[in-house]
């Protein structure tokens, strides 16, 4: 029996150890020769489903401290639609720098990069070194790639200078069949997930958890008032739930009528629609112009909610980096994960400083934080995000309905699990949780398509 039937079949995890590793498996990757297809090209016209490709890459042997996981699921982030388009950067040029730290880390400077930084699947071959994992366990990855070694990393892995962004700054990522992950991203998957449900938690709920919850992030209180941008995207859903369930009062931004439903849904107590304040592509581009779209934003805000926000969730960047700084209250903070829509953020400083407000970066999340927050999954707190499935052939198009933002939630991949709907181990708290409650984005399905 080969590995990939032992898994299908749910093989005990002898079998599994007894099972062939394959010399090569299915991979979503690039190829280094396409560096330079976009050339010329405006950023906006760069298709990755050009660059995009699914075949066969070579099995690696796996390090010491390192798992080999049978992916069953994963899912698109916005880091995989900038590693297609070769922008800011190359992401070979990530996998060179880090092969020069040799020893193991040469493996992953490949003439191909396999891509993907949510991963949930079955752990079917371990490291000598590995300890608290085993043949047969059912994880998530988190993308946090960490040296464990590293004196930072004992405070806080994301502070540590090796930090990577697995299956983005490293090779061997989570769209593919298999892949290639640290024992010390390895968190226990929900039981009452699926694959794909549980595939969606990594990057965008680890990444909202700690921006908001984590005593580093923006250390959100009962009451507090806080601002989602793109509160019906993978990033904003986890913050509207997350607001929602710690007591706070979650005021979503969105782009369209349609969306201001799902935003609802997911637990914004406020909607407001980026068209009723004005907020374009280019409002960045101007920090007068961002005041006045902060004024008419907060306007808005304190007639639904009475006060101005205390925290501004940001990840859109360029286009509302300045509303932000602006538009929260006087001692208020804007926690930043990402720029979308461009790094170069340009602000009004003066709300800044004369009003003693707070900027904090935040990035991905330690896996302390990351296994805080599949908890509060695995007791159906928060939902999964999940609007959309492709199979892994299509992950060019699922990628792309990201990369145009026509897409809600988080858009989920199957890897080796043939189906949408498996991999649920505890069937019996997964109907006390509900259905309903655990897929908030199903009755919404259909404004994923195309």
């Amino acid at each position: 029996m080969s590995l990939t039937d032992a898994v299908l079949s749910g093989a005990a995890p002898d079998e599994l150890a007894r099972a062939p590793l394959p010399d090569s498996f299915t991979a979503a990757h690039l190829r280094v020769e396409d560096e330079n297809i976009f050339a010329g090209t405006e950023s906006a016209d760069k298709d990755v489903r050009r660059s995009l490709h699914v075949g066969q890459v070579p099995t690696p042997e796996l390090a010491p401290d390192e798992v080999l996981v049978a992916v069953m699921a994963s899912s698109v982030n916005y880091n995989t639609v900038w590693s297609a388009k070769f922008e800011p950067l190359s992401t070979f040029r990530f996998l060179r720098s880090y092969a020069r730290h040799g020893g193991w880390a040469t493996r992953h400077d490949q003439p191909f990069h396999v891509l993907g930084s949510d991963g949930s699947g079955v752990v079917v071959r371990v490291g000598t070194g590995v300890r608290r994992w085993q043949i047969g366990d059912h994880v998530i990855v988190s993308p946090a790639h960490v040296d464990d070694q590293e004196p930072a990393t004992q405070t806080d892995g994301m502070l540590s200078e090796a930090q990577l962004a697995w299956g983005f700054e490293t090779n061997y990522g989570g769209l593919a069949h298999y892949a290639v992950a640290r024992a010390s991203q390895l968190v226990p998957k929900p039981a009452p997930l699926s694959w794909e449900e549980a595939a969606s938690i990594p990057v965008c709920g680890g990444t909202a958890y700690r921006m908001l919850v984590g005593d580093r992030g923006a250390r959100m209180k009962q009451g507090d008032i806080v601002l989602i941008w793109g509160a019906s995207g993978g990033l904003g859903a986890y913050a509207a739930q997350l607001v929602r369930n710690g007591g706070g009062i979650a005021v979503g931004v969105v782009g369209s009528e349609q969306k201001e439903a799902i935003a609802r849904r997911l637990g914004c107590h406020v909607v407001i629609n980026r068209e009723e304040i004005g907020v374009g592509a280019d409002t960045g581009d101007d920090p007068e112009q961002a005041v006045k779209a902060g004024k008419r934003l907060g306007a808005v805000i304190r007639r639904e909610v009475g006060e101005d926000p205390h925290i501004a969730f940001e990840h859109v960047g360029r286009a509302t980096f300045g509303i932000s700084v602006f538009v929260v209250r006087r001692g208020g903070t804007v926690v930043t994960c990402g720029s979308s829509t461009g790094y170069h953020h340009t602000f009004d400083n003066r709300y800044l400083w004369m009003k003693l407000k707070r900027v904090i970066g935040s990035h991905i999340a330690n896996l302390q934080e990351m296994t805080e927050c599949a908890r509060l999954f695995e007791q159906g707190r928060v939902a999964p995000a999940v609007s959309k499935t492709y199979p892994l052939a299509e992950v060019g198009e699922a990628t792309r309905l990201v990369q145009l933002n026509r897409h809600i939630g988080k858009v989920g991949v199957l890897c080796l699990a043939p189906a949408p709907g498996l991999g649920v181990t505890a069937p019996d708290l997964r109907a006390r949780i509900g259905e309903d409650a655990l897929t908030p984005l199903r009755p919404f399905t259909a404004a994923t398509a195309g």
